[in-house]
């Protein structure tokens, strides 16, 4: 790595992104770090810092439920690699990142030397899995086609998305992105044509198929 380059830590957990920065310390030539708390910082931090190398993501932390946050992070920085770091790490979840546009997945229970290797291989534009996980591992028809379907959402419909997966109302995801409740009606209608589905329940349900609402 150079020292010119630059990694965002999200995670809400300061003893873990001090880990992190730990691991980082000890390469060779270390990036800057910059750090967020929560998923709004996150995305504060990929607009502040457009030529970021790379994204450590953490799948549940304040504002954003599991791989929604993956999703409207790849739909709105489609450039910065991401790479999700959870403790959530069986073989559907690591799939389920990949498939959405992930760099690589870490484990919460990895090592220092792990970690290094890992952000080593995805910076060298590798993909780094943890040692064991079968890559061959296919789904059911249904959750994949569930998968393309996530990445025709554009990066406002990602974020919508994600907040119906909060139970917010349409008047509240409104106020949050500073838009009308008409604006977020319109952005409702496509995410349901594009699902698929009927409502914004039905909505929410296929979600939970990919756990992207699932509490940690």
């Amino acid at each position: 790595m150079t020292p010119d380059m630059t990694i965002i830590i999200a995670d809400d957990h300061p003893l873990f992104r001090g880990a992190m920065r730990q691991a980082l310390s000890g390469v060779d030539g270390a990036p800057a770090i910059v750090e967020a708390g929560d998923f709004a910082a996150a995305r504060e931090a990929a607009a502040d810092n457009p030529d970021a190398d790379l994204m450590l993501l953490d799948l549940t932390m304040p504002g954003v439920s599991g791989l929604s946050g993956l999703i409207a992070l790849r739909a709105e920085f489609p450039s910065l690699p991401v790479m999700v770091v959870s403790a959530h790490d069986d073989p559907a979840t690591i799939h389920r990142a990949l498939d959405l546009g992930a760099s690589g997945f870490l484990s919460k229970s990895a090592g220092i030397e792990e970690i290094r290797e890992g952000i080593e291989k995805v910076m060298a534009g590798e993909v780094f899995v943890p040692a064991g996980y079968d890559q061959a591992q296919e789904y059911e028809p249904e959750v994949a086609d569930l998968l393309q379907r996530l990445q025709t959402l554009t990066p406002q419909q990602s974020r919508v998305l994600s907040m119906l997966g909060e139970g917010l109302l349409n008047k509240q995801i409104a106020y949050e992105l500073g838009v009308s409740e008409a604006t977020i009606k319109a952005h409702v209608s496509a995410i349901l044509l594009k699902l698929n589905v009927d409502s914004r329940t039905q909505a929410v349900i296929q979600l939970s198929k990919i756990g992207t609402v699932a509490a940690a």
